[in-house]
């Protein structure tokens, strides 16, 4: 795949050329030249590798890969195979740029110094030429044309840097800490005034204004007209204080559609004018608009004013913002507004959407793996980040590669790396010629035979191939690419995604027992990272998080807890991990459905919040019907263990004491009036819940979920010691299967030189078959120097069966009429 890591190589030939020239990427110098002309297709692919020297044994990788199409004006290019949506985008990109003579992707399009070339860009923003009628910023030249008096024309230098994606991008070449520090990119702007030619400012203005009017025929094209009877919008915001002592409030920006949405927002943020306003990046999708609004202190606003030609160095005053900083990961300061507002490529109208109390709260819970997995079952107070992945089938919710990509994205890492390696299920990679043979005589109509260099073939004539197992590792880095934490787990799974996943899975669990115990010593980080195979720097794991222990130990610290009233059947309660719970009252006579671990059940619920004396309940969160796996820690352990106790039919009432404010805040419709309830009286939850159904797991699952090893395993190691000790030199195996015994036989040395197997089922006869034929063919020292399998019933008597030293039977029903 020769464009996979086209990305990773860009950019370390950038750092190698270093920031003194202008580097754009292949798909910024197309984006360039052809704008919204440009269209990119991406399609997921899959690949079969062959590079296990098998033919027709080939593993499928299952892990998704790219390639994208992408449309020209006068010609389409495809992209190679790539494992990440955007390197096939920049292959498809690079192609194009070679088609059109363009050989270096890392060649500046100006030779021009950077600071010219973001001087350049500026003018031809504010020119006739700037054309692009759904260009984001265009919004804002047709609303400045809206201002009026003094403000008219003036548009805030902020929006600038976050609306036009080339100005933006020269800033952060120019200053590389622009990304954290966004108020950084205003002062490059700024500097940049006095060096415009058609472009000016204002006394007092953080704005740019274009010096000549615009043509009467732009202006009539944009559309902008004066109504004499305006519309309202009103658009619902957040307001975050900079004082963790303050909570968020909601607001209510009041948008006149013939008015320019930031100076409303700079009305509420305290300030005169939309110039002093200044925006961070979006926050969740990409397509989002939710971003965060702050003010400009005083202090910058005088140094940027003061001598825009000198200024080289300013202070930014005020509280820093912890929590805005911690939604966007950039620096902000004083009070800030979370609002879902802006222009965007889509259309010329003003793009807005409601911003929550709840809405703020969830996205406050998705920073943190559990509440990312509880969103995702819409069961904030009853679902949990199960503790293991056991089946695909089984798994409710969103997948823990999936959860674990929506974290690094939420945190601003780069997306995590995983390295799936094939292991050969107790057999050598190479095939070898050996003298022996694997010979499976016709007896009840199967025939099956292994001839000399082939392959081993099954009655329906499809070559059978060796099975593998897989392992996967996981890595996760930072946007600096200094290596943050990796997974590298010792267990292996059959099947490649159940690998990936389970990998996933313990990163995940890690993390979220960081999350649940902020204040976790260093040595129990350590103990709980070793019992979970993952090594991690502490330097960058604690660089990246840094803000973590202030937000939600805040909002952990906020709930108030009650002494929880006694059960009306017993006067006792017990703890479960720290949580205190009453003993549930259980109603409902016993079906004798009882669940046990690996069970899937579905359980209806409700959970409500009770005032101390019960003066007032009300309900938080229910759901008619919710299934999980039993013993997979799907759900909080409180109800876990109570539902335990129940059988189906039942319902059951317990009261806990209240998880962290956040869960319940994010829960609830209303968190205004809720936070309010919480913060006057002391409360607890009352949980109701009935067991509808209980599936039972299948019989190999159940077996794994109650013992350890398996029963099935522990019965054949038994019999494999016992026929160590017997000396016997044949062996025949009823009811054989799949061979588990026999091929456990091949692992030690015995005394053993003919062994032969019966079996009923063609099915399991050929994958015994299978084993056998691997096992024998890797081992050149075995004893062994015949294997027979026969199709036939054991209660019927075969004179080929006559004679053996040793008989077994494992796990075999027989019934006889």
């Amino acid at each position: 795949m020769r464009g996979c890591d086209f990305y990773e190589n860009f950019w370390r030939l950038l750092m190698e050329i270093g920031v003194k020239k202008t580097i754009f990427s292949p798909k910024a110098i197309i984006n360039q030249k052809f704008g919204s002309k440009a269209c990119y297709k991406v399609e997921e692919v899959q690949e079969e590798s062959t590079q296990n020297g098998f033919p027709g044994l080939a593993i499928p990788q299952k892990a998704p890969l790219f390639r994208c199409q992408l449309e020209l004006p006068e010609f389409t290019v495809v992209s190679d195979i790539c494992r990440k949506k955007k390197d096939a985008e920049q292959s498809a990109a690079d192609l194009a740029l070679k088609r059109l003579g363009h050989h270096s992707v890392a060649e500046n399009p100006s030779d021009k110094d950077p600071c010219d070339a973001l001087i350049d860009q500026i003018k031809y923003l504010f020119s006739d030429e700037f054309s692009l009628p759904l260009h984001p910023l265009r919004g804002h030249l047709r609303a400045a044309l809206l201002r009026r008096g003094d403000l008219y024309g003036l548009v805030p230098a902020s929006v600038i840097t976050t609306c036009d994606t080339k100005t933006s991008n020269l800033c952060k070449l120019l200053n590389p800490e622009v990304e954290l520090k966004p108020f950084l990119a205003l002062s490059l702007i700024m500097r940049t005034i006095p060096r415009l030619s058609g472009c000016v400012t204002s006394k007092g203005q953080l704005s740019i204004q274009k010096q000549n009017p615009y043509p009467t025929e732009i202006i009539e094209s944009s559309d902008i007209q004066q109504s004499d009877s305006p519309e309202s919008i009103l658009v619902k915001a957040i307001q975050i204080p900079a004082s963790l002592d303050k909570t968020v409030q909601p607001v209510t920006l009041n948008i006149s559609s013939a008015g320019y949405y930031l100076d409303v927002i700079a009305e509420q943020l305290g300030v005169t004018d939309a110039s002093k306003v200044l925006l961070s990046r979006t926050i969740g999708k990409a397509s989002s608009e939710t971003r965060l609004y702050f003010a400009a202190s005083e202090s910058l606003v005088m140094d940027l004013l003061s001598d825009l030609a000198n200024v080289k160095d300013f202070h930014v005053e005020g509280p820093p913002n912890a929590r805005a900083s911690y939604f966007c990961g950039q620096g902000i300061y004083g009070d800030a507004i979370m609002a879902s507002i802006g222009y965007t490529w889509r259309s010329k109208e003003l793009f807005h959407e409601h911003v929550s109390l709840q809405s703020y709260y969830r996205m406050l819970i998705s920073k943190i793996p559990s509440g990312n997995y509880k969103l995702s079952r819409e069961a904030i107070l009853a679902a949990e980040l199960p503790s293991v992945f056991t089946t695909k089938a089984n798994w409710r919710g969103s997948f823990p590669r999936e959860i674990l990509f929506a974290f690094c994205h939420q945190h601003r890492l780069s997306e995590p790396i995983f390295s799936t390696t094939s292991v050969p299920l107790k057999a050598s990679c190479e095939l070898l010629r050996s003298q022996k043979k694997l010979k499976v005589t016709e007896v009840a109509g199967l025939a099956t035979e292994y001839a000399n260099g082939g392959g081993l073939n099954a009655g329906d004539g499809e070559s059978v191939g060796l099975e593998s197992n897989f392992r996967c590792e996981v890595k996760v880095f930072s946007k600096g690419r200094d290596l943050i934490i990796e997974c590298s787990p010792k267990e292996i799974y059959r099947k490649q995604t159940d690998a990936t996943h389970s990998a996933s899975l313990k990163v995940l669990s890690w993390l979220n027992a960081y999350f649940k115990d902020l204040g976790m010593p260093l040595e129990k980080l350590n103990c709980s990272a070793d019992a979970l195979d993952i090594s991690f720097s502490l330097e960058n794991f604690h660089k990246e998080f840094a803000l973590s222990q202030s937000i939600h130990n805040v909002q952990q610290s906020g709930t108030q807890g009650s002494k929880l009233p006694e059960s009306k059947s017993t006067d006792m309660q017990y703890t479960l991990s720290g949580q205190d719970v009453c003993l549930p009252n259980i109603e409902g006579s016993d079906s004798g459905v009882f669940p046990s671990n690996g069970s899937l059940l579905c359980i209806s619920y409700s959970v409500s919040l009770v005032t101390e004396g019960g003066h007032t309940k009300e309900l938080i969160e229910s759901k008619d019907e919710f299934e999980f796996e039993m013993g997979a820690g799907a759900v909080i352990s409180a109800l876990e263990a109570v539902v335990t106790q129940m059988s189906a039919g039942q319902c059951a009432h317990f009261n806990m004491n209240l998880p962290p404010q956040e869960f319940i805040l994010a829960a609830v419709d209303d968190p205004g009036r809720i936070h309010s309830l919480l913060s006057s009286e002391a409360c607890w939850l009352e949980y109701h819940v009935t067991l509808l159904r209980v599936t039972k797991p299948p019989e190999e699952r159940m077996e794994q979920a109650l013992f350890s090893p398996p029963l099935s395993k522990q019965r054949v190691e038994y019999a494999v010691q016992h026929i160590k000790k017997s000396c016997a030199a044949t062996l025949v195996d009823f009811g054989c299967g799949s061979g588990s015994l026999l091929d456990s036989l091949l692992d030690y040395p015995t005394s053993l030189e003919k062994i032969v197997g019966v079996d009923i089922s063609q099915k399991s006869l050929g994958r015994a078959a299978k084993v056998l034929h691997a096992k024998l063919s890797s081992k050149s020292d075995a004893g062994i120097k015949s294997a027979i399998l026969y199709d036939g019933s054991i209660t019927e008597f075969e004179p080929q069966l006559c004679g053996f030293d040793i008989g077994t039977c494992l796990e075999v029903f027989i019934f006889l009429l």
